[in-house]
């Protein structure tokens, strides 16, 4: 042994005098510039390598290796000003060490919340996807920009790919498309396109001199649609909100009422937003009807599917889009339903005519020249408003390599008998009210304490009752044992919204969380 440990020490003293001579030897013959010395590279790759080793393991230990372990909590919470001190969030004139970095990157996984975590209930994302997870792994280290085929060959035609597949479930026989940093992002360009396609001269001459442009959507719509409005110019007193019934769901005929209105005030209606998946009560507005009112009065449709897309890979449940393929855009984020990775969204057209690139190009003649070796028609980045643009479709395509369709397929059955289940099991036990009968994975209900059982349910009930989630969810997260997510909505008081994703979560996750707000609640 000593002698195995005299060999090493010698090779450790003769790599470091090696070193030191390689430094004399530069400075030497040293050339500088403004007092910088340019020879050779002056940060050390093999500190770096060893950094990433380290920092590796421990992703591996802390991160992956304990995704789907329940007896882990999901959070470690800390107020905001607590967790400033502990985490050591100044940035300082020096460097600081390795072995204080990697310190540093267990703090910040320690106390950051575990998305991965079985009973992480609390967006609509969850779970890890190991597959999309080497992906991104892949990405970040090669630090991709998909915007020309020279720079990004690989990850351009891995979402031609990805993109023709999910026009496909779509129903169309060809479209376009472009991958965008969140579902929000999608629905702007969605109305931003429409705009184009109405009047294409908007691009050059702006605002000015624009008819009242006025769009719909219901009033359960994800808020990015009137976002879009504010960010575009169109204002969001031109965006009508269409009256839903008790599901959530657009009633068409009141959209029908609302072109008609909007018309005689002398407007110009050009696009209508449907929603498949709402965020909270996890409606589907009736496609097909709103695509005959959509025909009849020459109204863009676009399809915001960004929770609810998924649902088009499975037989079982695909009818709940019925009619989606009538739309003229759809956004679909596979980073919710199907795991593949915050952000992973897509923006699917069904005009293949190039509308998309002219109404988003610009042409810049640094990147996208004409007389290049290679077929231009690969340089995508010219359909987007980014210019950098990350390798999102590699990840969905990674885990749709790895499982096929059939495996996606059965992750939305899953996690929808998943569903089945809880609702059952609500309406077994004392002191649970559902909303509403679910038709995806959002279950919504109250969670009623024994003092509140026998009391009528008049307004001192209700106003009590809007009290209870809100304690609930503080004791959950300080004790760390679970996240769901609450909110009022619609007139109704605070309810939990519970939503099933990850195929690690479990029958038994199920039966925890109603033991778990139960025993979290039963004194209030």
């Amino acid at each position: 042994m000593s002698g195995d440990a005299s060999c090493e020490g010698g090779m450790e003293e003769e790599a470091e005098t090696s070193n030191q001579r390689d430094t004399l030897q530069r400075k030497k013959n040293a050339i500088l510039v403004d007092g910088v010395i340019l020879n050779g590279p002056v940060a050390d790759s093999k500190a770096g390598e060893k950094f990433v080793e380290e920092a590796s393991k421990i992703i591996m230990e802390e991160v992956i290796k304990k995704a789907a372990d329940v007896t882990e909590k999901v959070c470690e919470w800390q107020p905001p000003e607590k967790l400033k001190a502990l985490l050591d969030l100044d940035l300082k004139d020096t460097g600081e060490t390795h072995q204080r970095l990697l310190q540093l990157c267990q703090d910040v996984i320690r106390f950051s919340v575990k998305t991965n975590h079985p009973r992480f209930f609390n967006q609509l994302y969850a779970g890890i996807d190991y597959y999309s997870l080497v992906a991104r792994f892949i990405t970040e280290a090669l630090n991709p920009s998909v915007y020309t085929y020279e720079v990004s060959p690989v990850f351009l035609l891995v979402e031609e790919a990805v993109l023709k597949k999910m026009i496909e479930f779509i129903g169309w026989e060809e479209g376009d498309g472009i991958f965008n940093p969140g579902g929000s992002v999608s629905n702007m360009y969605a109305m931003n396109l429409a705009r184009y396609k109405y009047c294409p001269d908007i691009k050059e001459k702006g605002l000015s001199g624009m008819p009242r442009l006025v769009l719909f959507t219901s009033e359960e719509c994800h808020y990015s649609v009137k976002k879009a409005a504010s960010f575009l110019g169109i204002g969001t007193q031109n965006v009508y909100f269409i009256k839903s019934d008790e599901r959530g769901k657009m009633i068409p005929e009141e959209l029908e009422k609302q072109v008609q209105r909007a018309r005689k005030e002398g407007a110009a209606p050009f696009f209508v937003s449907a929603t498949s998946g709402t965020t909270v009560l996890g409606a589907f507005d009736p496609l097909d009807e709103i695509a005959d009112i959509c025909e009849r009065h020459d109204l863009w449709l676009h399809v915001d599917a960004s929770w609810g897309g998924s649902a088009l890979l499975s037989r079982k449940h695909r009818k709940l889009l019925h009619g989606v393929h009538r739309a003229n855009s759809v956004a679909w984020n596979p980073h919710k339903m199907l795991m593949a990775g915050i952000q992973c969204c897509a923006l699917l057209v069904k005009d293949s005519s190039g509308l998309l690139k002219r109404c988003y190009s610009a042409q810049a003649s640094y990147l996208f020249q004409q007389d290049k070796f290679y077929d231009v028609n690969y340089d995508t980045g010219d359909k987007s408003i980014q210019c950098s643009r990350r390798a999102d479709a590699f990840k969905f395509w990674m885990t749709w390599k790895a499982l096929g369709t059939a495996g996606l397929e059965e992750r939305v059955n899953r996690a929808l008998a998943l569903a089945r289940y809880l609702v059952d099991e609500i309406k077994k036990r004392d002191g649970f009210q559902l909303l509403l009968e679910p038709e995806y994975a959002n279950i919504c209900f109250w969670y009623i304490p024994p003092r509140l059982r026998n009391m009528e349910k008049g307004p001192e009930f209700w106003e009590q009752l809007h009290h209870v989630a809100p304690i609930i969810k503080e004791r959950m997260m300080k004790k760390g044992s679970m996240m769901l997510g609450y909110q009022p909505h619609c007139g109704k008081v605070n309810f939990f919204r519970q939503v099933i994703i990850s195929p690690q979560v479990s029958r038994e996750d199920m039966d925890f969380l109603l033991d778990e707000i139960n025993l979290l609640g039963q004194d209030l």
